[in-house]
C-alpha cells in the first residue's frame, strides 16, 4: 500500500469515527469527500436561481458558436483543398492503414507456432447455427455434380480433379472450437473432416518437409501460399502455407455432428480457429498451391490479408 492509499483509509476511517458519536446532522464539511480528502477547491458564492439560468444560457451559447465556428472552418478548409491534395490525403491513410496491418502480419508470423493450439470445448458449449455471408454461395449447387479442383500440383500442368469420397477417404478429425467473426460475434462449433496438412500431404507429398525436387532433381523450396475460391469464383482467399497447414485447419465436410447445410458452405468448406471467419471460405471449389501471394476478396477492400487472430 502506498502513502496516498494510508492517507485514504485513514480519512475513511475519520469520517466512520464521527458516524459512531451519533451525530444526527452533519455538516458537509463532515461529509464532503475534498473535505476528508484536504483537496484544494474553489467555490464561487451564491447566486439565484435566475442568475445561474442566464450563466447556463450564456455558457450554452458560447459553446454552440464556438463548436459551429469550428464546423465552419473545417468545412471551408475541406472545400479549400483541391482535389489532388484531398486524394493525396486519402493514399496515405491507406498507407498508413496498409503498413500497420503488414506489420501486424510480420509480428503474428514470427510467434506462429503449429504447436500452439486454440483451445477446445466440450459438446455441451457448442452454439446454436448462424448463418453469416452468402458472397459465391447464393446460387442453388449440385453436391452431387460437385468436385474439387486442385492446382499448382508439382508434375502436373492441369488440375486434379476429387470428389467428396476422395477427401472422406482421408484420416477423419473432428474438433470443438470457437469461430471468431471481424464483425465482433464468436460462436463454439463442433467440426469434421480432413486436416489440411494431411490432405497436402497425400496430393503435395513432397513439399511438406520443406523442400520438393525441381526438374533437375534438386531441392526447391516450400510453395508458400494456397489460394482457394468458390465453383463460381464469387468469393476467394489466400493463405500462406504455415498458417493453412495448423493442425486446427480443416477442409470441413460436416458442423455440429451433421453434413453442411448449402448456407454454412456445403459440400466442403474451410475451418480454423487461427483465423477470422472472412478467411474460411465455405463450397470450396478449387484449391492452387503458389509461389505468388493470392489475391483475397476482403482484402482487395482493405482489410487484413492475413486476418489471423
Amino acid at each position: 500500500m502506498n502513502d496516498n492509499d494510508k492517507v485514504l483509509v485513514e480519512k475513511v476511517r475519520e469520517l466512520e469515527a464521527a458516524k459512531d458519536k451519533n451525530i444526527d446532522q452533519p455538516t458537509s464539511e463532515q461529509t464532503n469527500t475534498a473535505s476528508i480528502l484536504n483537496e484544494k477547491r474553489h467555490l464561487s458564492d451564491p447566486i439565484s436561481p435566475e442568475a445561474a439560468k442566464r450563466e447556463m444560457f450564456v455558457r450554452s451559447r458560447r459553446w454552440f458558436l464556438g463548436t459551429g465556428i469550428a464546423a465552419a472552418l473545417g468545412y471551408a478548409s475541406f472545400r479549400w483543398m483541391s482535389e489532388e491534395t484531398w486524394a493525396a490525403l486519402v493514399q496515405r491513410k491507406n498507407e498508413l492503414l496498409r503498413s500497420t496491418l503488414e506489420f501486424n502480419e510480420k509480428v503474428s508470423q514470427f510467434f506462429y507456432r503449429p504447436s500452439r493450439l486454440a483451445p477446445e470445448f466440450p459438446p455441451s458449449r457448442i452454439s446454436q447455427r448462424r448463418v453469416n455471408g452468402m458472397i459465391g454461395i447464393d446460387k442453388e449447387l449440385d453436391a452431387e455434380a460437385w468436385t474439387l479442383n486442385v492446382g499448382g500440383l508439382f508434375g502436373r500442368t492441369d488440375d486434379l480433379v476429387l470428389t467428396l469420397d476422395d477427401i472422406k477417404s482421408l484420416p477423419r478429425t473432428e474438433m470443438i472450437t470457437e469461430l471468431k467473426c471481424i464483425e465482433g460475434w464468436s460462436i463454439i462449433v463442433q467440426w469434421a473432416g480432413v486436416r489440411f496438412s494431411d490432405f497436402a500431404a497425400k496430393y503435395l507429398p513432397n513439399t511438406i518437409d520443406g523442400s520438393r525436387p525441381d526438374v533437375a532433381g534438386r531441392p526447391e523450396k516450400l510453395v508458400p501460399y494456397v489460394s482457394l475460391s468458390t465453383p463460381d469464383n464469387g468469393y476467394f482467399v489466400g493463405w500462406d502455407m504455415p498458417s493453412i497447414l495448423h493442425p486446427q485447419t480443416l477442409l470441413a465436410y460436416e458442423m455440429n455432428g451433421a453434413p453442411l447445410l448449402p448456407e454454412h458452405g456445403a459440400p466442403l468448406r474451410l475451418a480454423s480457429p487461427t483465423k477470422y471467419g472472412i478467411k474460411l471460405l465455405k463450397r470450396i471449389g478449387r484449391i492452387e498451391f503458389t509461389a505468388e501471394r493470392p489475391r483475397d476478396y476482403w482484402a482487395e477492400s482493405g482489410y487484413d490479408w492475413y486476418s489471423g487472430h
